[in-house]
């Protein structure tokens, strides 16, 4: 077992925890991303990691004072105004701190801080490998890889995220156990796909999955753009690397990065040659049909679903200066005021990421300014907007409800998209009584 020269700053609350834990008579020790990130000079994220040889009914009487809950492995997490400190046993059947370390996943997260001793405890140089910028498994990859497949994602997910290379017996290990990944629950994937996607470059971490076989496994529909050719008077690059390119360029948003990694998902089903050029007809509806049924095999909420496939279906904005304000308008109406802002943002990217010197985003700047300019004056861009409601329509024509009425608002709605000034009762009910909708 290794020690290392080094200090950790421990806040006055998580050492009051590991205190009560000590003179409980138990071993407690501080592991996990706050003690990583510390060796590696970064801002330790603000929740805690602790694993102690006590057990969880043990820990929930000792912090019965403090707000706490216990949902997995025993794992019991306490709960403060500024703070979350996970508290975990050893795990089973590990009856010490290095039998514990030596089931964890990498060796940089198989390290611990112990307290009494104000030393590093590192039996498997995680320190080491944190200095040479590696992800190396604890002891045998494949065995860890067996014991939960998840990690093959974690592992690609760590060295994206810290910008570390993939120890090669590692990396070995996942190519053999890629096909592992399909027993993990889908929740579990798409949380590490999540963390991924949030990342600063998530580009680096799919290229590696599909390098080791894993994307195959996860998202197979993304594979298929790979080396797919795309119109090269517009697009320098291929689908796949193309939607890589968009992923990075879009903000960090897990709506956006979400629609720009699945915005061409269908572009290599509905290919064809036409005219010297490639051609994708119908590419976003049909990508946004797959992305619901990906995002559905992959159990991300509905509402979130939602969101994501109404980016895509309207992706393709082709706006011109020339364009008048109805028009625009029109635009507003179709993606809704709350999705408006993102699907310009979505298609800068896209355009940007097509990699040609004239992929210009100034005309969607230009958008930006009148959709801004439209919205601050409260122009009318939906039904709610409409000086009259349904209730109006039906009392001054006398109808019942029914599909007539929705109609007749539709047609009032594009009367005063193309006329704003229209939208008042009075103009509104002369479009009524002269029967012109």
């Amino acid at each position: 077992m290794s020690r290392r020269s080094f200090e950790l700053s421990l806040p006055r609350r998580i050492s009051s925890v590991l205190v009560r834990l000590i003179d409980a008579g138990q071993e407690a020790y501080i592991v996990g991303g706050v003690l990583r990130d510390a060796l590696l000079g970064r801002t330790p994220a603000p929740d805690w990691d602790i694993t102690t040889s006590a057990q969880s009914h043990l820990i929930r009487e000792l912090f019965k004072d403090t707000k706490n809950f216990c949902l997995k492995h025993g794992t019991v997490t306490l709960v403060f105004s500024d703070t979350r400190v996970e508290i975990t046993p050893y795990r089973v059947p590990a009856r010490s701190l290095e039998e514990d370390l030596a089931t964890r996943d990498f060796t940089v997260n198989a390290m611990a801080w112990d307290p009494a001793r104000e030393a590093l405890v590192d039996p498997w140089e995680g320190a080491v490998d944190l200095d040479r910028h590696m992800i190396r498994a604890t002891g045998d990859p494949d065995s860890r890889f067996r014991e939960d497949p998840i990690r093959l994602l974690r592992a690609i997910r760590l060295a994206t995220d810290l910008g570390f290379e993939i120890h090669p017996r590692t990396f070995a290990a996942m190519e053999a156990d890629a096909f592992l990944i399909d027993g993990a629950a889908a929740e579990r994937v798409r949380e590490e796909l999540t963390r991924l996607l949030l990342g600063s470059r998530p580009s680096n971490g799919f290229k590696v999955m599909h390098r080791c076989g894993i994307l195959l496994e996860v998202l197979p529909e993304l594979c298929e753009g790979k080396g797919v050719d795309q119109d090269h008077s517009h697009h320098r690059y291929s689908v796949f690397d193309h939607t890589m390119e968009t992923v990075d360029r879009v903000l960090p948003d897990l709506h956006l990065r979400l629609a720009a990694l699945l915005h061409d998902i269908a572009k290599p089903r509905v290919k064809h040659f036409e005219r010297g050029k490639w051609r994708f007809l119908g590419h976003a509806q049909q990508s946004a049909d797959l992305a619901r049924r990906i995002m559905a095999r992959l159990r991300f909420p509905r509402t979130l679903t939602d969101k994501v496939s109404h980016l895509i279906d309207n992706h393709m904005i082709d706006y011109r200066a020339e364009w008048g304000d109805g028009a625009v308008r029109r635009l507003i109406r179709r993606a809704g005021t709350e999705s408006i802002g993102d699907l310009i943002l979505l298609r800068k990217a896209d355009l940007l990421a097509h990699g040609m010197d004239n992929c210009m985003t100034e005309p969607l700047e230009d958008l930006e300014k009148r959709v801004a300019s439209i919205l601050r004056k409260r122009q009318v861009v939906s039904l709610r907007d409409l000086a009259l409601n349904g209730h109006d329509v039906m009392e001054i024509l006398h109808l019942e409800p029914g599909p007539r009425v929705g109609r007749i608002l539709d047609g009032l709605l594009e009367a005063v998209t193309d006329d704003p000034r229209l939208n008042n009762p009075g103009d509104l009910l002369a479009i009524l009584t002269k029967g012109i909708l």
